[in-house]
């Protein structure tokens, strides 16, 4: 990965879909597990990009990085995908340089989130930058960025309610039942999946609906078992998941799965079901939802619910998008810096020069102990042509200034 690559921000790119434009069995096909991400990045210098990450959730999936053109993005991403780059392109919002630091940020903060506020995507970004940088795939501008968004949403969390209350696609799930299915201690309840939204559900359920008459349900059995000892649950394993299907009145899905786990085969003279689908790509077979006694939901369906703690989170959307513009203005204030910095080290270099110089004079021809007011005297011209550099667009005419600024200095 030494060839020379693009790394100025007019080669930042974001190209991705969520759900604004697309629905759960498009983001589906686009949806990118671990071993997808390992494979891309093994094929990634092949596309001639060696900076990038991806960003891949239940209402989302975005590739961040630096390419010739956002093509080169999306070849890469689809290459390990089930959808293609066509398909892609048809769903796909594509933004560069300012732009797409700009939308990391509202990404970020949750100011994108399919429910506003989900803090959840933090957590995600966190391990989809480390799985990049983890096999050297975050140069300097990303991981400068990355650790601005994060300070960016620390911010809003701490000094904002846009993520008050809670409200969740876990949380939803929840209220869907409370809202439509009177819960008794008879009704059994099967969650399939303990990652981390499976584990939040789980949770959710006991607090907010009061029962434990919950079965899990994990890929790995030990997984399930611990969780369950631990809340005091039962758990059953992956072996026996049609029986618990034909037994359960609620089912929830939040499995890390590429194919549905959950088919209509599996439904035979079964009783009334409420089965709620919490993972991207469909853990349920979608002909399931033509089955009558079968009420099918999925996290589309989950962010219209509207509540008053979404209404709360409304009002402080724009408390968020100003905290936001003032972490997007540091930052392209260091990217600029940083742009300048080559100039800025060449004039300290010339001026340094210019110094010794004079003072050989001073002395004779001999160089002696530098006087300490030349060095002052270099890094105030060298802090007002970055300034001015920041607040101007001259390009070469800072770097005469600086010197005839500097032997006025001197003859001072």
């Amino acid at each position: 990965m030494n060839i020379n690559r693009p790394s100025d921000i007019s080669h930042f790119f974001v190209a991705g879909i969520n759900y604004k434009k697309s629905d759960t069995a498009i983001r589906g096909q686009f949806a990118v597990n671990n071993d997808q991400y390992e494979a891309i990045i093994k094929s990634a210098p092949d596309h001639h990009i060696d900076s990038f990450f991806i960003l891949s959730t239940c209402n989302r999936t975005e590739i961040y990085g630096f390419a010739e053109d956002a093509s080169r993005l999306v070849n890469l991403i689809c290459s390990q995908t089930k959808g293609d780059a066509a398909t892609f392109a048809d769903f796909a919002y594509i933004k560069k340089g300012a732009d797409a630091v700009q939308h990391l940020y509202n990404v970020g903060a949750g100011l994108d989130s399919q429910i506003l506020g989900d803090y959840e995507i933090v957590g995600q970004l966190k391990q989809a930058v480390k799985f990049s940088k983890d096999h050297n795939f975050i140069n300097c501008f990303t991981e400068r960025l990355f650790n601005s968004v994060l300070q960016s949403s620390k911010t809003i969390k701490n000094d904002t309610l846009l993520s008050g209350g809670t409200v969740s696609v876990s949380f939803a799930a929840v209220q869907y039942i409370k809202e439509n299915i009177t819960i008794t201690p008879e009704t059994k309840i099967l969650l399939i999946g303990t990652g981390k939204i499976g584990r939040n559900t789980c949770k959710n359920l006991i607090d907010y609906l009061g029962t434990n008459n919950i079965t899990l349900i994990n890929r790995s059995d030990e997984k399930a078992q611990e969780l369950a000892s631990s809340l005091q649950l039962k758990f059953a394993s992956i072996r026996d998941l049609e029986s618990n299907i034909a037994a359960a009145d609620i089912i929830l899905t939040a499995a890390n799965a590429v194919e549905p786990i959950i088919l209509k085969s599996q439904f035979k003279h079964t009783s009334s079901k409420l089965i709620i689908d919490l993972a991207v790509p469909s853990n349920v077979e979608a002909t399931v939802a033509d089955l009558a006694n079968v009420t099918l939901v999925n996290v589309d369906m989950l962010s219209k619910l509207k509540d008053e703690t979404l209404n709360k989170r409304k009002a402080e959307a724009p408390k968020a998008k100003m905290i936001v513009a003032e972490h997007f203005a540091d930052f392209m204030e260091w990217h600029q810096m940083r742009k300048n910095a080559p100039a800025l080290n060449a004039l300290k270099i010339k001026l340094s020069e210019i110094s010794k110089q004079h003072q050989e004079l001073l002395n004779g021809g001999e160089t002696k102990c530098p006087f300490i007011s030349f060095e002052q005297k270099i890094q105030r011209v060298v802090n007002g042509t970055a300034s001015k550099m920041r607040s101007q667009n001259k390009g070469g005419c800072h770097y005469i200034e600086a010197i005839n600024e500097f032997m006025i200095l001197v003859a001072n």
